[in-house]
């Protein structure tokens, strides 16, 4: 399939690949005319149309405006499909399972750490090991803990001390995929999980100390707690080594199922299973236990934030009001209830970078958001903003609540690094009032802030589709990169 022809804009920010040769489905891109001449000839539109050749998809191959090439399903995909007769596919989730992004509020105005920025970044980076194979020492982690880890997520961590039980309110299905089963998940995966709770990893995940910086929604924002001024930190880390290993342990049992169920697939990347096979189970329970480690992780890098703040600023974090706004997953496969042609019906959700987008009123919404909707965190690159909203009906009715993720990258990491030419990224972030420490230069450098698009332009494109409702604005002070 050849991208750059035949596509139809259906509104401002929305885009249809109708259907053609295999397509089951169509495919709906939400993007602005901007973005859409961006990814003339890119590969990842014919990603989306090969996912809607896959068997039992319900409703269209969808593409947010963060889209960019990924592993089968592009990143920023969306696909649901049949409990019935359709099928599990781990490119539809990704290697890095349950990749996802925490926001954490304060009642600190970032006035009274003037001047302190970078001791508060120091005593961050000192907490919270971060780069390639990163581990943590000193958690007490064991063993014989894994199967609990694996089961219970992040009530496993509070369980533990780490944090409380208000936190699992405020995190997507509270911190636990109760489908998980330890015993599909191989020793070689638990091996390489060892010692990284608690970590960030390297690549884009990062933990960011920032600020309220504008408010568009005020008493949306007042719901979440969150005001002008006031400091808040994101945290955007995964399930680890250990997550990979279950994507690429599975991925070989999928390829071989793809040909016994006489599954024809466009790209092999695509490899998957029927919903009711052995082999779906198996990478379903697998996927469910890697999320929760991925839920534990976050869980405790959260407590380790709180007692950087502890340190420098000499109270609790308790009195500091660090708390947590909300947890969601952007790489993930789950069953969720939808109504599909005026009738109920139960889906097998596929979001790869992309994010749950709930409305108001929603059973899966914590109480307290209930009447505003469940929050959505976009974050963006290091050196402009990031954005909280709110999910929409319109969402829920068209693309199974789902939105965008992030920014989305414009460069890969290598050409990223060229654009440098002797550049000093931290030195001009500096400039900007913005602290960056990274585990090595590297990492830095292929995540400069121009190698992803704005991501003012793609929460632009999903609040003008409907999909989020913009609340505030986020401004970066201390970045950690792995």
């Amino acid at each position: 399939m050849k991208t750059g022809r035949g596509i139809e804009r259906i509104s401002e920010f929305e885009y249809r690949l109708p259907r053609e040769g295999a397509m089951r489905r169509e495919g709906i891109v939400f993007a602005s005319e901007e973005m859409m001449r961006g990814l003339s000839g890119d590969p990842c539109l014919d990603q989306v149309r090969n996912v809607a050749t896959l068997p039992g998809i319900v409703g269209p191959s969808f593409a947010m405006p963060d889209i960019h090439w990924g592993y089968g399903f592009p990143i920023g995909g969306v696909a649901a499909f049949g409990e019935e007769d359709g099928i599990v596919s781990p490119g539809g989730v990704g290697y890095d399972i349950n990749c996802g992004v925490r926001l954490l509020k304060t009642r600190i105005p970032r006035t009274e750490i003037a001047g302190r920025v970078r001791e508060l970044t120091q005593a961050l980076f000192a907490a919270i090991p971060a780069g390639v194979g990163s581990h943590h020492e000193g958690h007490g982690f064991a063993s014989r803990d894994y199967d609990d880890i694996l089961s219970k997520g992040a009530a496993w961590a509070v369980g533990r001390g780490f944090g409380s039980a208000e936190d699992l309110e405020y995190i997507e299905e509270h911190g636990r995929l109760p489908q998980a089963d330890p015993e599909r998940v191989s020793s070689r995966a638990k091996e390489r999980g060892q010692g990284q709770l608690g970590t960030l990893g390297s690549g884009n995940h990062f933990v960011e100390l920032g600020y309220v910086d504008e408010v568009y929604d005020s008493g949306v924002a007042s719901e979440l707690g969150l005001f002008p001024g006031e400091l808040t930190v994101i945290v955007h880390t995964g399930s680890r080594g250990l997550g990979h290993q279950v994507c690429s342990d599975h991925l070989e049992a999928m390829f071989k199922a793809s040909r016994r169920y006489g599954i024809e697939l466009p790209d092999p990347q695509l490899c998957c299973a029927p919903i009711d096979s052995e082999e779906a189970r198996d990478y379903l329970g697998a996927m469910a236990a890697a999320a929760n480690f991925a839920f534990a992780n976050r869980q405790l890098v959260t407590q380790y934030i709180r007692g950087a703040f502890e340190k420098v600023l000499a109270q609790s974090w308790e009195s500091l009001g660090l708390r947590v706004v909300y947890d969601v997953c952007h790489n993930i496969a789950k069953f969720e209830e939808h109504r599909i042609g005026g009738q109920s019906r139960r889906v097998l959700v596929h979001r790869k970078g992309a994010t749950r987008s709930f409305p108001a009123r929603h059973p899966s919404v914590p109480q307290a958001y209930r009447e505003v909707g469940q929050p959505v965190l976009i974050p963006g690159d290091m050196g402009r903003y990031s954005y909280v909203l709110v999910g929409t009906e319109k969402a829920l009715e068209t693309t199974f609540g789902s939105t965008c993720h992030g920014a989305g990258r414009l460069m890969s990491r290598n050409q990223a690094k060229k654009t440098l030419k002797g550049r000093n990224v931290e030195r001009e972030l500096q400039e900007q009032g913005i602290t960056v420490l990274g585990a090595s230069r590297a990492t830095i450098a292929e995540e400069v802030p121009w190698a992803y698009k704005d991501v003012a332009d793609v929460v632009a494109a999903v609040e003008g589709a409907g999909l989020s409702r913009k609340i505030l604005k986020l401004k970066p002070l201390g970045v950690l990169k792995g």
